[in-house]
């Protein structure tokens, strides 16, 4: 017989009378990691936050039983959790900026949490946040404990949440797609973190995941949910060598496929010459020089008109930096010239009429949408800055662009909270689409979608590209989307390009070590080169 840490028993989650999760039985076992996969809006969320009582208690009625160690979850006390939460179990959420305190240093939100459960203070809590960070692979923790949430990158952000997570040793980890916003090299480190520590403490894991890649590495079981039920669960391996269940099969399946499609322009739209942002450090009181974070140094680059360039390198790299500063949005050093003109010249008055045909689709579909606006005044917001067309033909602007994207133009009255993931950024992409412009920057544009969502995203890009000559920055740490989409590849590291040319043929055989570490932990199939084409 199994012992189990947590047991769920006929759990039923209701959010203003409708119910999302439907008398489910679960176990958590000791030492085990189990991993909760299926589709947004499919309960897996609301089921981990019910385990620790995350839910807003005034919207959400639940009922059934959660126990652990003798104590029902859905009716102990307020002070019953707090000695619980963050102690004996613990949460690793998915977005990390909305989950730090943006007024607190990185130091003091880890010791905040040491303070409570262990009583750390001073030289105590320093030496373990320093330990906490280099555990979770920041790199120099020592210049990063006075960092603020908004000085560090997306990838830094969850580190230092997982940090803050482990910082007291819990029984049970939840982690909520803890690597969502994680390039491959670093997922691949976080998940031997977990294996470790799990290994090393004997630590339960609940893990949430749409990366069925990255549960198949972790995982012993998995709970396939759909719709607030659990359709199937099995050991790891059995589920993905013989699923039983055709959505289980259906979620195997999703991995994006096929290749980008052959361009049939022959002129290049963008050329970048020694494109260098350098961010300077605050000058010490003794110090005569000054230091600088080289976030772009040196890059040049050029993409045809039509084509997809594909942009990769672990989180801090430089990509988004890179991005931004083609896009004029981050100063710069450097040429930048788009068609027939210089950017890098001008100013932002005379930047404004040339940002039509720059656009952007940003990662966090919900983060850029207005949540004050509806459907409509999001995507017409741009044809009205630029004074394009009456009130009339804006709005038959809109619902020609939402048609394209795959979405009811019935759907322009209503508000972003109302629409799933993947339909948020297919607005998001309608948005950028209706002032019909040259070039996209798509910023990490499906990694936070389910693979399902993904592999319909992908396609949708492929066909919008083809359809209007659309030609495509694409940053991203996900190599199979990148494989799928980009017709030539960059590689950086510390802001410089390591690799770069067709991406066919660095995926085949790639030259440099970086770019070959990156697909070993992409999980993708590569033909290492023989020891004489190694690289001096």
């Amino acid at each position: 017989m199994h012992d189990n840490l947590i047991e769920i028993r006929n759990l039923k989650v209701a959010f203003a009378g409708t119910e999302v999760v439907h008398g489910l039985d679960l176990d958590i076992r000791r030492g085990e990691c189990l991993a909760l996969v299926g589709e947004s809006g499919s309960g897996k969320s609301v089921t981990a936050h019910s385990i620790l009582r995350l839910l807003p208690a005034q919207k959400v009625q639940t009922q059934g039983s959660i126990r652990y160690a003798g104590l029902d979850l859905v009716q102990a006390s307020d002070a019953q959790l707090r000695t619980l939460r963050g102690n004996r179990i613990a949460m690793i959420f998915q977005e990390p900026m909305t989950s730090l305190n943006p007024l607190h240093t990185v130091e003091k939100q880890i010791g905040e949490v040491l303070d409570v459960h262990k009583g750390l203070r001073g030289r105590a809590a320093r030496a373990r946040t320093l330990e906490l960070l280099e555990l979770v692979g920041i790199r120099e923790p020592h210049k990063r404990l006075k960092a603020y949430p908004h000085q560090l990158s997306g990838g830094q952000r969850q580190r230092v949440m997982i940090a803050m997570a482990l910082a007291n040793e819990p029984e049970l980890l939840i982690a909520d797609e803890p690597t969502t916003a994680l390039d491959v090299t670093v997922q691949r480190k976080i998940l031997e973190l977990l294996i470790a520590l799990q290994q090393r403490l004997g630590m339960s894991l609940l893990l949430i995941s749409h990366d069925l890649n990255l549960v198949r590495r972790i995982a012993q079981r998995v709970c396939v949910m759909r719709q607030g039920e659990i359709v199937e669960q099995a050991e790891c391996e059995a589920l993905f060598r013989a699923p039983r269940h055709p959505y289980s099969r259906l979620l195997i399946e999703a991995e994006p496929s096929g290749a980008p499609v052959p361009s049939a322009y022959s002129h290049n739209l963008l050329e970048v010459s020694e494109l260098k942002v350098w961010f300077p450090l605050p000058k010490g009181l003794f110090s005569r020089q000054r230091d600088y974070i080289k976030a772009v140094d040196g890059v040049s680059l050029s993409l045809h008109r039509g084509k997809t360039l594909g942009i990769v390198g672990e989180s801090g790299s430089g990509k988004s930096t890179l991005g931004q500063a083609i896009l004029r949005l981050v100063e710069s050093e450097g040429g930048i010239r788009f068609g027939n003109k210089e950017l890098s010249i001008l100013n932002q008055r005379l930047m404004r009429p040339l940002r039509r045909q720059l656009q952007v689709v940003f990662q966090d579909p919900f983060g850029s949408l207005s949540p004050r606006m509806s459907v409509q005044q999001i995507i017409a917001e741009g044809l009205l800055t630029h004074g394009i067309g009456t009130a009339e033909e804006r709005e038959a602007a809109v619902i020609r662009v939402l048609e394209e994207v795959g979405l009811d133009p019935q759907s322009r009255h209503r508000y972003p909270h109302e629409f799933s993931g993947g339909q948020r950024q297919r607005i998001a992409i309608a948005r950028a689409l209706v002032l019909e412009p040259a070039l996209i920057l798509l910023d990490e544009p499906t990694s936070a979608l389910d693979r399902t969502v993904q592999k319909q995203v992908v396609q949708l890009l492929r066909e919008l590209q083809v359809r209007h000559g659309l030609t495509y920055l694409f940053i991203s740490h996900d190599l199979a989307v990148v494989h799928a989409l980009a017709h030539d590849l960059i590689v950086i590291k510390d802001g410089k390009v390591v690799e770069q040319g067709p991406s066919r043929v660095i995926f085949s055989a790639p030259q440099h070590p970086y770019t070959r570490e990156l697909l070993q932990a992409s999980g993708l199939q590569w033909s290492p080169p023989q020891a004489c084409e190694e690289p001096a």
